[in-house]
């Protein structure tokens, strides 16, 4: 960005005087007064009217900070003084400081009140948008017991906060100390050459008192705080869980974090629930989904399992004979999935999928034994033996890595990287043909 500091010393004045004077009034200043006596008056009567101290006292402090924005940019102040309040809200006859000023202050387009009203320029109320320090932010680690149940979590925090002896000056209780480095503004401005002729002025944060403004003498920092305005305080707050709650979501302490400056407000603390991977249950929106092994016999003939809700309830998966489960069946029980994150008497489906566990080969000891399990079976259907010369084979069993890891390669011929080239050939001079 470049500047042209022409000017920076303070506006020329009208010959008989600034037609408005409504500004200087604010500030307890003479039209006459220098940049420096307008930023000591403001900043004076900043923390005077501040609304961490003077919370009934919100549309004065409006009229200080505004009478500062324009009286501290010596454009602005010209316009100010030759056409008065008027010129300021027109933009100046041209100026084109208007809207952006007003966006700066306000919010955005001048949302939230009419910027002249605490003059009697305009109508409709509404707060100015104050700044705020950045939130912190904690991790909350929980179980899905307590997201089904709900819980209460107490957190301990250290936070920064104004030192309550200089009140957050870091010396003499309402004194202002103005950096001699920036005399006050917190910035300084750097000249450099980008090209022929072209010459940048960039505004760097001031080295001497790290941007603030202000820089407390030796002798009269505040012995409390050591001339840096804050202290270290442990606060406990309470984090109440919800049942239902989704991993992710956050619950917002206003005003519990860091304080900065006196003339800024304190930030949030933002807790974000971290919910901890469970060894059965897996989460899916309201639904709940787990795995159960039964036994082939249990997959057949029925059976009745407990199992411990997240709540310590024991629910009893049941199912009749003759109601076949078979491998990776999945059957839902209606009402026993998550609480609803509104509603929490109501609650999602538990859905179970089966893992259907096989005997062991040869898990009979009797030949009789497996006769008389066949019989419990529909009949086999029955083949005619074949006819003319056959030969009978065993059957093995398949090793995954013994045979690649994969079992669609054991149907492939092992020849195929000798001789089935001669067919994939085959296909690729068909394709072409």
């Amino acid at each position: 960005m470049f500047f042209n500091m022409g000017g920076m010393g303070g506006g020329s004045r009208g010959r008989d005087g600034p037609v408005d004077t409504k500004l200087y009034d604010v500030l307890g200043v003479k039209p006459s007064a220098t940049e420096d006596e307008i930023k000591k008056a403001y900043r004076k009567l900043a923390k005077e009217y501040h609304p961490d101290k003077n919370p009934d006292h919100g549309d004065k402090f409006k009229e200080i900070s505004f009478a500062h924005e324009i009286l501290s940019n010596a454009e602005r102040r010209k316009t100010y003084d030759q056409v008065g309040l008027d010129g300021i809200k027109e933009g100046g006859g041209g100026g084109g400081f208007g809207g952006d000023l007003f966006s700066h202050l306000f919010g955005d387009d001048g949302a939230g009140g009419h910027p002249f009203s605490f003059f009697g320029m305009g109508g409709g109320g509404g707060s100015r948008r104050r700044r705020q320090a950045k939130p912190t932010v904690h991790h909350l680690g929980v179980t899905l017991e307590n997201i089904y149940k709900g819980k209460t979590a107490k957190l301990q925090l250290s936070k920064s906060v104004l030192c309550d002896t200089c009140r957050g000056s870091g010396g003499r209780p309402g004194a202002s100390y103005d950096c001699r480095g920036c005399q006050g503004r917190g910035v300084k401005y750097q000249m450099r050459q980008v090209g022929p002729g072209m010459i940048q002025q960039m505004q760097v944060a001031c080295p001497d008192c790290r941007g603030d403004g202000s820089q407390v003498p030796p002798s009269e920092k505040c012995k409390s705080c050591q001339g840096e305005k804050l202290k270290k305080v442990q606060k406990m707050i309470e984090v109440h869980v919800d049942p239902g709650m989704r991993h992710g979501e956050q619950v917002t302490f206003h005003g519990e974090g860091d304080q900065v400056d006196p003339e800024i407000e304190a930030g949030d603390v933002i807790v974000v629930i971290n919910v901890k991977e469970h060894a059965v249950f897996k989460r899916n929106g309201d639904n709940l989904h787990m795995v159960k092994e039964i036994s082939l016999n249990e997959a057949l003939c029925g059976f009745e399992i407990p199992i411990t809700h997240l709540d310590g309830r024991k629910v009893v998966l049941k199912s009749a004979p003759g109601d076949i489960v078979r491998p990776d069946d999945i059957r839902g029980v209606i009402g026993e999935g998550m609480p609803k994150r509104r509603h929490h008497e109501l609650r999602g489906t538990l859905f179970v999928k089966f893992d259907v566990k096989f005997p062991v080969s040869h898990f009979l000891d009797d030949e009789k034994k497996y006769k008389l399990l066949a019989s419990c079976f529909p009949s086999a259907k029955q083949i005619a033996p074949p006819t003319g010369e056959h030969e009978e084979v065993s059957l093995f069993e398949y090793d995954e890595k013994k045979y690649g890891g994969r079992r669609g390669e054991a149907y492939e011929d092992e020849s195929d990287s000798d001789e089935g080239h001669g067919s994939h050939g085959s296909h690729v001079q068909c394709a072409q043909s």
